[in-house]
């Protein structure tokens, strides 16, 4: 006898599970009239629970035995829960006549066990028609949940139960209309999709899936289908539960021009859910005082993931109260309206952007108090109350930004009630110093973040043992892959497009001076991307791309942004693309995004008198028409959430995760939206490409700081005799003392004539190290379990003198060659799109960089005629027969050498001249490999010595890492 492996032996399964070991009451198969389709409530349970729970209420009117009361109540309940909604009925009362009645009792009472939980097979839900649903879970006789099933043995899957969603499931039909049932879910035995609201052709169904090798889908399971958590779990009656009561809402969105609300239903998306349980769970277990990290991607919907959390961790009262901190202010609004939705009493959720407010709040015993973190700094500079009896949970929005070392130590000296006063002697007040810089013990810190730093991840990652090493990695991850292959988000780096710059310049000097050929090399090209020629002809291919390309995108709504390096970059570049999308007669105009004022041409300008309207609406005037491209300098490359932003102009240096950042401004998903477009005029393919595989997966620190290097700076610093301890002592005495400035005035320019009187090596050893010490300590103060007197006054005392030390400067040997050259040709060429592939593998980072390495730059002179005959090398003016494929492999050249593990090893371990070794080996080997492709390059350099050093010397002076200051 063969197994069945029908669809029905799913739809069993499941249901069965419900009914068996989970207490579900099983509904009629195919109905039996329980199932009132006119209203869609399975009107016999939902009576039998009121007539178990609240039968002296119900027994007020003729509700069971009069026909027409009960046609009435129930068309009442009907209307208000298509109004109102299945999920707020839930939560609240339902009011008939004079009557009120509870429809479901939450899970911490004692009347929750009278709830009636039931599943109906086979629903045939309709009046219009026999269609039937696969499976209907209802709470109470209210519809909670519709499942559609298939299976791949029969040849079909999840996408086929959504199709047949968006094809057969009429949302005008009460079952499936907005807000009547809280989730419908499509699935096979493999993976799961969700969606909260049909709309047919256009409803947008999201995985629910667990994933696999930190990707899509499901992990194998050994004892049943990837997908039985589905039933095993989600639907289990105190997980259901818990996401009715804690997760599940609709939110309203109210458009600022119109006022015209928009609502939308929220269930929280599998890892959503996970994170926060897990949090919960381990908050409650462990108690005060732990720390978490959460690496969740762009697109993982943090901001949800945070309010709910942000809930949970009031529901459970360990806390007094909970801070939120965020670096972005659309945020802080967005959780604030997510939070107050799901509480129930008024003033539990307050916004605070003073100190005042928020002493009121704490003092109040607010449950919840959000804040930006520029806000946030300047109320704990003014906050001085004792809170150290308090408990707090600190949620931080981007960790890597927001728990500065600084910001850590104001956080924690105020909430701990740490922060000293005038009046006590100095070594008492340093003690209380550092003892507030420590992570307090009063707070649990839960960071998020897609991008992890080093010092993220040492001070919140969760430690543990690999070989003789502590490493560190995140509590919770949903990578960026799992993010991209669900569609959550969009692969920013499948069409990448790189346009070089090709440029001659002219001597227009009679004789040939030398200049240092590296500075010169970077002037030269900074001096030429600077010339209003270049920039014009890069705006013009911009507008060009964005007409032909881009615009008609996203159902006809796609933006675009270019990102610049600067102000003056970025008002330059909205003049001319503002002039260009006139010339074309084009129905779009640009914005411009920049922080404060900018002279040009002598007048004084801003974003408001540039734009004609406040920068504070730029973010949502771009929404609106006639504003396509969005021209920013330093602004909108972190936290700019815009769906319909489709393609990026880059046209600024960017790294690691800046690059991620930036780039991934692209990605957030839209119904319409299929694909994203970069066209990139500055950076390294390489460079980027190295950046987001950082991010991709786990990002996982390689081992802890050692703070054995605060020592060795020290000794570094102190040789160097530019200061003494008494110096120190006093300064720190004076300044913790609260002294005027000009107290302290005498002692530090004394310590700055000292530094002054070394040479330039010197100077450059006791920089390096002073700011090493101050950046390691600052991070380390936090997390260390001891302290230290002599660290803790160094660092007032470094802080203190740093800025007024000049920068260890040398002769600048390229000075004036600008004024020796003029730009004679210009042109750019769009190379062919690329997908950049990433990775499939974890990222090790290092700690925190304790490098004090000295190097002193040796100028190279080289007359001009020879430096710009080399500028036309690299730029795409030599003389070969396939000449574009030469300077792509000289440029790709260093990024390759550079990842030969020897010649990293040699930079790590040994000196420069076995380092130039490996570089050259590595180089030499490299070119060698490309012979198949490339036999020009090679014979050239066989046949031609000057050429072979002339390549050498530009790998290894292009990859060997010597730190500056």
């Amino acid at each position: 006898m063969r197994s069945n492996v029908s669809e029905e032996i799913l739809e069993k399964l499941i249901t069965n599970y419900l009914i068996d070991s989970n207490s579900y009451e099983r509904g009629a198969l195919y109905g039996s009239g329980e199932y009132n389709k006119e209203f869609a409530i399975d009107e016999t349970r939902l009576f039998r629970f009121l007539e178990i729970t609240q039968g002296d209420e119900l027994a007020k009117l003729p509700i069971k035995t009069d026909k027409n009361e009960r046609y009435e109540f129930l068309s009442a309940l009907s209307r208000h829960i298509s109004k109102e909604g299945v999920i707020k009925i839930l939560r609240s009362v339902f009011r008939y006549k004079h009557l009120r009645f509870d429809l479901y009792y939450v899970s911490t009472i004692e009347q929750y066990s009278d709830n009636i939980f039931s599943v109906t097979r086979q629903l045939k839900y309709s009046l219009n028609n026999e269609n039937s649903a696969d499976f209907v879970i209802f709470i109470n006789g209210l519809p909670i949940v519709t499942c559609e099933l298939k299976n791949n043995i029969t040849g079909q899957n999840t996408q086929d139960a959504i199709e047949q969603y968006k094809r057969d499931r009429n949302p005008k039909e009460l079952l499936f209309s907005f807000k009547r049932c809280v989730c419908h879910f499509a699935l096979d035995e493999y993976t799961i999709a969700m969606c909260t609201k049909l709309d047919e052709k256009s409803s947008w169904f999201l995985p629910f899936n667990k994933g696999q090798n930190n990707g899509a889908g499901n992990p194998y399971n050994p004892n049943g289908l990837n997908t039985d958590y589905f039933w095993k779990y989600i639907l289990t009656k105190p997980i259901l539960s818990k996401i009715l009561e804690n997760y599940a809402q609709v939110i309203e969105e109210k458009d600022r021009k119109t006022n015209k609300i928009k609502e939308k239903q929220i269930f929280p998306r599998y890892h959503q859910l996970d994170v926060v349980e897990y949090l919960i769970d381990d908050v409650s277990k462990n108690g005060v005082g732990e720390k978490y990290l959460i690496q969740h991607s762009a697109g993982s919907g943090k901001s949800n993931s945070i309010s709910w959390l942000a809930y949970g961790l009031v529901k459970i009262k360990l806390f007094d109260t909970v801070l939120v901190v965020t670096d972005r202010v659309n945020l802080d609004k967005q959780i604030r309206d997510t939070i107050k939705a799901m509480m129930e009493v008024k003033g539990t959720v307050e916004h605070a952007s003073t100190s005042s407010e928020l002493k009121k709040c704490i003092s109040n015993g607010t449950s919840i108090v959000i804040s930006t973190v520029h806000k946030f700094q300047e109320i704990l500079k003014d906050l001085q109350e004792d809170y150290g009896n308090r408990k707090f949970a600190i949620i931080i929005d981007e960790a890597h930004s927001s728990q500065s070392g600084s910001l850590s130590a104001k956080m924690n000296m105020v909430l701990s009630g740490n922060t000293g006063n005038h009046d006590e002697d100095i070594e008492k007040i340093v003690e209380i110093i550092i003892k507030g810089r420590k992570m307090i013990k009063n707070a649990s810190y839960f960071a998020f973040t897609a991008t992890p730093k080093n010092k993220t991840l040492e001070m919140f990652g969760f430690p543990y043992q690999e070989g003789d090493k502590t490493k560190r990695k995140p509590h919770h991850i949903y990578t960026m892959k799992q993010a991209i292959e669900e569609g959550f988000i969009l692969d920013v780096l499948k069409n990448y497009t790189p346009i070089e710059s090709y440029y001659k310049l002219t001597k227009i000097v009679v004789d040939d001076p030398q200049f240092d050929k590296k500075k010169a090399q970077k002037k030269l090209r900074a001096y030429v991307e600077g010339q209003e020629f270049p920039i014009s002809e890069k705006a013009t291919m911009i507008v060009e791309h964005f007409h032909n390309n881009v615009a008609m995108k996203i159902g006809g709504k796609a933006r675009a942004m270019v990102v610049t390096s600067s102000i003056k970059r970025a008002i330059e570049y909205f003049t001319i693309i503002n002039k260009e999308l006139e010339k074309r007669n084009s129905s779009f105009k640009a914005i411009v995004a920049f922080s404060g004022e900018k002279e040009i041409g002598g007048k004084i300008v801003n974003e408001n008198t540039l734009n004609k309207f406040s920068g504070r609406d730029i973010e949502e005037t771009f929404k609106e028409e006639p504003y396509r491209i969005l021209i920013a300098a330093d602004k909108f490359q972190t936290g700019f959430d815009e769906p319909l932003l489709h393609t990026m102009y880059v046209d600024k240096m960017l790294y690691d995760i800046a690059a991620v950042q930036t780039l991934s401004r692209l990605n957030r998903a839209h119904p319409q939206k299929n694909d994203t477009c970069i066209l990139d005029f500055a950076n390294d393919i390489n460079i980027i490409q190295h950046a987001f595989e950082t991010y991709y997966k786990t990002t996982i620190l390689s081992k802890e700081a050692d703070p054995q290097k605060l020592n060795e700076c020290l000794d570094v610093i102190e040789n160097l005799q530019v200061y003494d301890n008494d110096m120190v002592d006093t300064c720190v005495k004076l300044y913790l003392g609260g002294c005027d400035r000009e107290q302290l005035e005498p002692l530090l320019n004394k310590a700055r004539q000292n530094y002054s009187d070394l040479d330039i090596a010197e100077q450059i050893s006791f920089k390096s190290n002073a700011k090493t010490f101050n950046r390691t300590y600052n991070f380390l103060a936090a997390i260390l379990p001891y302290g230290s007197s002599e660290w803790e006054k160094k660092s007032v005392f470094l802080t203190l003198l740093l800025p007024k030390l000049p920068a260890p400067k040398g002769e600048d040997l390229s000075e004036g060659i600008l004024e020796t050259v003029d730009l004679e040709s210009y042109r750019l060429e769009k190379k062919d799109a690329m997908a950049i592939r990433l990775s499939d593998e974890n990222a090790e980072i290092e700690p925190i960089s304790t490098n004090t390495n000295i190097f002193i730059p040796t100028p190279e002179l080289e007359p001009l005629s020879q430096i710009i005959d080399e500028f036309h090398t690299l730029w795409g003016n030599i003389n070969w027969t396939d000449k574009d494929k030469i300077v792509k492999q000289l440029k790709e050249l260093p990024a390759n050498v550079a990842k030969y593990q020897a010649y990293q090893n040699a930079i790590k371990n040994s000196d420069s001249q076995n380092a130039r070794d490996e570089s050259d080996r590595a180089t030499m080997d490299e070119i060698a490999k490309s012979m198949s492709t490339g036999l020009e390059l090679y014979k050239h350099i066989m046949d031609n010595e000057g050429l072979k050093k002339w390549v050498l010397d530009m790998v290894f002076n292009n990859t060997y890492n010597r730190p500056r200051i």
